[in-house]
């Protein structure tokens, strides 16, 4: 292991490990050097979004006469999950100019809409695709080859642990899905989390910072950039624990909060859930009805609510009753009313929720005013 497999949290040394959009596309190099050279070298390289090159070694190589078949097993380091140690397939064949791809056995299809995936296709997300296409490009190239390849990725245990998961209620039916916007997964203990934010905050605090922006990962934090157009030197990653993270800011003395994150996950804040990860409820549906109910919708309208897989899709059924602007307030003004009750007497905590079609659905008063204040930070 390179010292990149470590991170460093406290007084413990934890393993990073792969997403399975690396192993994917770990395996769809190795199968197109097998199918254009008859051998697969010892290690694979991908090189992931974060900056981490990663070698791999591919298993259960397999080739015919039009196609080659690779795996690649899945290593999730210090935060073993459902999918750690599952071999993780791809399949090659020459095709048209440039590189598709699609899913097969153990890959679930998307049936519902608001996920990164249009209907119908096979749950593999943009970052993941992004990485395999550059991945057989990368192997054509070494080989000197023009790019022309189809390439279908499976996972035999997909089906199986799909029903640990939540994809069935996000209706994706069929097996599990190829996810990944880093490509390396980070130990996630929630003792280290909170020590890694912890740490964070203390630097910030230490620079003399007094203000911060806060997200939970990296969608609300290229969310700020893409759609303002700053690096934001001032920011912690929360994770999931939204309230310990603003309990920790206020003990380290810090002025002013932003707030940014996506619906579908501050959307749980104003149900009282400050721990947002999934394993602690899921009442995002609930929670928008609820607000939609106080507007005065109907019964049918609420069960349309109810049934919808993704805060997202739950957006689009209230733009169409004509009523998303009034929920968002509602939603704005109750999260609000939660973070005062937590006692931040010295403490301003703006909130902005974006969503993905939309931009920027809800957002207190004071948000623009300290956004523009952290871009001076």
């Amino acid at each position: 292991m390179n010292p990149e497999s470590y991170v460093e949290v406290g007084n413990r040394r934890l393993r990073r490990g792969y997403t399975t959009g690396t192993c994917a596309a770990g395996a769809a190099k190795a199968a197109v050097f097998l199918l254009l050279t008859g051998t697969v070298p010892e290690e694979i390289s991908v090189n992931t979004p974060k900056g981490i090159t990663v070698r791999l070694r591919a298993e259960e190589c397999e080739r015919g006469e039009d196609y080659a078949r690779c795996a690649v097993r899945k290593d999730s380091g210090d935060d073993p999950d459902v999918t750690n140690g599952i071999l993780i397939f791809a399949q090659v064949r020459r095709g048209e100019k440039g590189v598709t791809v699609d899913g097969g056995e153990g890959i679930g299809r998307v049936t519902k809409p608001g996920l990164n995936q249009p209907i119908g296709a096979a749950a593999i997300n943009d970052v993941p695709r992004r990485m395999i296409c550059e991945c057989v490009e990368q192997a054509c190239e070494e080989c000197g080859e023009i790019p022309a390849f189809s390439v279908e990725i499976s996972i035999p245990k997909g089906k199986e642990l799909a029903s640990k998961t939540f994809n069935p209620r996000l209706g994706i039916v069929g097996g599990i899905s190829v996810l990944g916007t880093s490509g390396i997964v980070e130990p996630m203990s929630e003792s280290a989390i909170i020590e890694t934010i912890r740490t964070e905050i203390r630097q910030r605090r230490a620079e003399g910072k007094k203000r911060i922006a806060v997200v939970p990962g990296n969608y609300g934090e290229n969310f700020l950039h893409n759609t303002f157009g700053t690096d934001f030197r001032s920011m912690v990653q929360c994770s999931n624990f939204v309230g310990e993270t603003l309990d920790m800011l206020a003990k380290e003395g810090f002025e002013e909060i932003l707030l940014v994150g996506h619906i579908g996950k501050l959307v749980k804040l104003a149900g009282g859930m400050f721990q947002t990860h999934s394993s602690n409820g899921d009442c995002r549906a609930e929670i928008l009805t609820a607000y939609a109910a106080a507007e005065g919708i109907c019964a049918q309208d609420a069960q349309m609510l109810l049934a919808c897989a993704t805060a997202e899709d739950g957006l689009a059924q209230l733009e169409t009753l004509g009523i998303r602007e009034q929920v968002m307030d509602r939603l704005i003004g109750r999260i609000s009313q939660l973070i005062g009750m937590r006692n931040y007497d010295n403490m301003r905590v703006g909130l902005m929720i974006y969503s993905f079609r939309h931009g920027v659905v809800g957002q207190t008063d004071d948000a623009r005013e300290i956004l523009e204040r952290l871009k001076e930070v």
